[in-house]
């Protein structure tokens, strides 16, 4: 079972190398509740605060918080694409409902980001879309040896992957995306049923997979 999973894994991220990284266009507007899966986005934070987060400041990227795999967000997506901004909702989520994103994000304001770029596509009030970010975050097992490095790691994004699969029964290849950036460890992204109830196969998200042969994932400061 192993060795399948392997050269299934081989097979995509070699296809993907020929073929190049699709980044997927988005639609902006669209029907709020109309879409074809979940994205759940995972940052490597030592890469985010390495590249951008520390010249803001950003609490995440404080010296010794160095909190691993962070929400970025919870995207709705079509087989093609994805929407964005729907509309439908307040922009601006509620005292009440941002007590749900608590846990959730890294911090408040990339929680009201994400609900404007994302959320209001999901047919979901501000609360239940955080509590649904929640849900799918829990879903997702992070692999031992990735849930807090001690020393920098190099890895091929193949290997990342096949942890992953390792560690969420149900989850395959064709379901994720390894991304990076900068020869870093950038984003772990894995698709869900629009019911977060499994892993759901996603071909235009597994072929944005990195091209490199090894990656750094930094510890942070």
């Amino acid at each position: 079972m192993r060795a399948l999973v392997g050269a299934v894994l081989a097979t995509a991220l070699a296809a993907t190398a020929a073929a190049g990284p699709a980044a997927a266009q988005g639609r902006g507007g669209g029907e709020p509740g109309v879409f074809d899966f979940y994205v759940l986005a995972l940052s490597w934070s030592p890469t985010y605060c390495a590249l951008t987060g520390e010249r803001r400041n950003d609490q995440q990227c404080e010296a010794g918080r160095n909190p691993g795999f962070v929400v970025h967000g919870l995207w709705p997506q079509y087989e093609r694409g994805f929407p964005s901004e729907c509309g439908a909702y307040p922009r601006s989520p509620s005292r009440p409902a941002m007590a749900e994103a608590e846990g959730v994000f890294p911090s408040e304001g990339l929680a009201r980001h994400e609900w404007r770029q994302h959320g209001t596509c999901s047919g979901l009030d501000p609360a239940a879309y955080f509590r649904a970010t929640r849900r799918a975050r829990e879903a997702v097992t992070i692999p031992a040896a990735l849930a807090k490095p001690a020393d920098d790691l190099r890895a091929a994004p193949i290997d990342i992957a096949r942890q992953f699969v390792a560690a969420n029964p149900g989850l395959r290849p064709d379901m994720m995306s390894v991304t990076c950036k900068a020869g870093r460890l950038e984003e772990v992204r894995i698709c869900l049923s629009k019911d977060l109830r499994g892993f759901t196969p996603c071909p235009e998200v597994a072929r944005q997979n990195c091209r490199a042969g090894e990656v750094t994932v930094g510890t942070g400061r």
